[in-house]
């Protein structure tokens, strides 16, 4: 008696050791071989000093979803819960805006007017087809602000498998970036360079719009330079970064050395250049054609010393954004979606941050460029598509070409370099020449600084309509999105050393689906299997069983 109230005590004993340990000391383990259930350390660092409660509104519910996207709800449920671990003032509701038959049409029309736009599948399940509608999008609030979060990563041309796939290694970015526009106060400050005929400001809207929510931005203008060049150098240093979006107008020396010494004190850049004039409004004319002619900017050098060269010539590829056109003479006539080559898409096989798992990014009348071999390390962070062709100038242009059958074998130049990462210690354009100012300091060569060229203008520029303007990288005809502004996007953030946000987008997470194909075809075969294999199995335990049990009690 006394030896079985020992084994009791000390059983009670461990059980309220074992309960005190586990209130106290918590800890998840992720087994999975790609970790993804493990929140990157830049992720954690965003929410770990939160002290007031975000609140979640994920619109991602329902039961009638494509098996993909089911899954793309449980990857969603499954990082918040990480998230929440992490800090428990981070706390979420899934919510079903379709739910309710009589509030059904409302919510609908207030999530779209907040832009969150739904979004229509086709369901291919059991061997039939039907469609459903989601929003896939999410509300974060804290401290009586809210920011829209995308759940669906979109990609031109993507199956649902593939676009959910894309979307599951997205969700960290997208919540993580959420949460910092939420929690973290703009630091870092970007000039939007004016004075030598940049694009307008209505052509950058949409994309300087999306900067202030990370940054404080303001114009700059180089005029004072003829002046007072020393004044505006020590103005633009100020800066973190600095934005050239298409210039047209040439650059003077004074000009170029303020540029030049910005450089050399560690400022970062980004320009966006057009090497060739030419512009797809100035073919919509009674005969449809124009020139396309060689635009001198005076920065040959200056892009020359620092490793890449942007050559006067188009490139011309069979892989590109179509253009749409009306065809066919007054009532008679249709909007056409047509080829052409002038548009070419461009994408990476590299894994870099600015680049990993982004959409197809469109360029018009871009040009070639070349890297140079100097101490700056290079990086190609957009090409076209193998099949290219390269068109000199002077040249005309004429909208017939869509009309005409291209012959492949004249696109045979190769994918073409685009944008181009540089990074490193840059030597100064003016090093051992003679300046066209005196300077105060003179920097030869530069602190570690980074800069990105791109040799094409309209990739940063957005459609206005009715003086109204248009969301960067959509396309009104098409439908389609392109990648434009999350490259640019990721581009300001990687050379503002804003990386640990842009880094989680190099994680990698395969997301295996079942084959809808096969589970119909094949559905009798694997029921049969699941209800009689048991059955059988069970018999054979019970035959072997009772032949042990004879032969034991028999002998």
């Amino acid at each position: 008696m006394n030896k079985n109230l020992k084994h009791i005590l000390i059983l009670v004993i461990a059980l309220i050791a074992i309960n005190f340990i586990s209130s106290n000391f918590y800890k998840r383990f992720d087994l999975t071989s790609d970790k993804r259930y493990t929140l990157s350390e830049s992720a954690i660092h965003v929410i770990k000093d939160l002290e007031s409660p975000i609140v979640i509104d994920v619109f991602l519910e329902g039961n009638d979803f494509p098996s993909e996207f089911r899954r793309l709800q449980k990857e969603t449920k499954q990082l918040l819960e990480e998230f929440s671990a992490e800090n428990n003032n981070i706390i979420f509701n899934f919510i079903n805006p379709l739910e309710n038959e009589s509030t059904r049409a409302r919510n609908m029309q207030q999530l779209t007017q907040r832009g969150l736009t739904p979004m229509q599948l086709s369901v291919q399940e059991s061997g039939k087809s039907s469609q459903a509608v989601i929003f896939p999008w999410a509300l974060a609030s804290y401290n009586e602000e809210t920011v829209v979060i995308p759940l669906v990563k979109n990609k031109i041309g993507a199956t649902q498998q593939e676009l959910v796939s894309n979307s599951v290694q997205h969700l960290e970015y997208a919540f993580a970036d959420g949460f910092s526009k939420l929690i973290k106060p703009k630091r870092r400050k970007i000039a939007i360079l004016k004075g030598n005929k940049q694009l307008e400001d209505k052509y950058i809207a949409d994309f300087v719009k999306k900067l202030g929510e990370y940054y404080f931005i303001a114009p700059f203008t180089l005029d004072s330079v003829a002046s007072n060049p020393q004044k505006t150098l020590a103005d633009i240093k100020a800066f973190d970064l600095i934005i050239s979006a298409k210039p047209t107008e040439a650059f003077s020396e004074e000009e170029k050395l303020v540029l030049d010494q910005y450089t050399m004190n560690g400022g970062k850049s980004l320009w966006l250049i057009d090497a060739v004039a030419i512009e797809k409004d100035s073919l919509y004319n009674a005969s449809g054609t124009n020139f396309a002619v060689n635009r001198d900017l005076n920065l040959t050098d200056f892009f020359f010393k620092y490793g890449v060269r942007i050559n006067p010539v188009m490139v011309s590829t069979l892989y590109s954004a179509p253009i749409t056109l009306a065809m066919g003479e007054g009532s008679e006539s249709q909007f056409q979606h047509l080829k052409w080559p002038y548009s070419p898409l461009a994408g990476s096989s590299s894994n870099h941050p600015i680049v990993n798992n982004l959409n197809l990014v469109k360029f018009d009348f871009a040009n070639q460029m070349d890297t140079l071999k100097n101490n700056i390390k290079k990086t190609i962070l957009l090409e076209t598509a193998p099949l290219t062709r390269l068109e000199g100038t002077p040249k005309e242009v004429s909208l017939e070409v869509v009309t005409k059958e291209q012959d492949p074998t004249s696109f045979n130049k190769g994918n073409q370099t685009l944008a181009v990462l540089l990074e490193g210690e840059f030597n100064s354009v003016y090093s051992n020449r003679i300046k066209p100012f005196k300077l105060l300091e003179e920097k030869d060569k530069s602190i570690a600084t980074k800069m990105i060229v791109i040799a094409d203008g309209d990739v940063i520029k957005n459609n206005v309509i009715r003086n109204a303007p248009q969301e960067l990288g959509f396309d009104r005809w098409t439908g389609q999105t392109y990648g434009n502004k999350e490259f640019l996007l990721n581009a300001v953030n990687y050379l503002l050393d804003d990386s640990g946000l842009i880094n989680i987008r190099s994680k990698e997470m395969a997301v295996a689906f079942l084959d809808q194909q096969k589970i119909a075809a094949q559905k009798t075969k694997w029921q049969l299997i699941n209800i009689l294999l048991p059955l059988v199995l069970l018999a054979m335990f019970g035959l072997v069983f009772n032949y042990l049990r004879k032969k034991k009690y028999t002998s």
